[in-house]
């Protein structure tokens, strides 16, 4: 991906322009996440054969993918072995420039929008249908649940 600052910059004015209109922003967002997602886990794993099962598609996430785009891997990933896991970034790098203070709180979750289409798209592109939702426990933190679609 793109030198840090330069992915930070361009993520952070686009959060500002999209969400303009709170809703349809948010979408926006996600759906660009959504396609940079499915781009990023097709070139990774062109010459990777294929994931037997959905965990071992989310550790690749975790650590492949999630170090080409924030230079480092996920602190944490859980599951309840259910289908339904949990990704924790303890200094997530689109927070990281935000002070700590709780307006800026309440502003975040416009920078997780682009993330979580970004998951939802790389495991889509995997084969795995995804909810994804994010959380802010305490900035710049941020926690990501993926619920993967049983067909």
């Amino acid at each position: 991906m793109a030198d840090s600052p330069l992915f930070q910059a361009l993520h952070m004015e686009m959060a500002h322009a999209l969400c303009a209109e709170q809703e349809k922003g948010l979408g926006a967002l996600e759906g660009v996440g959504f396609r940079v997602g499915q781009g990023l886990s097709e070139r990774l794993t062109k010459e990777t054969p294929s994931f037997k099962d959905e965990l071992d598609a989310l550790k690749f996430l975790c650590k492949d993918l999630w170090i080409t785009v924030f230079k480092k891997q996920v602190d944490n990933l859980r599951t309840n072995h259910q289908g339904t896991y949990m990704l924790q970034d303890n200094q997530f790098l689109l927070l990281s420039q935000l002070s700590n203070g709780k307006q800026y709180l309440e502003e975040a979750p416009k920078f997780l929008a682009f993330t979580c289409g970004l998951v939802k798209g790389a495991l889509s592109n995997l084969g795995f249908d995804s909810t994804v939702t994010a959380e802010v426990p305490v900035m710049p933190s941020s926690k990501f649940q993926v619920v993967i679609q049983k067909s």
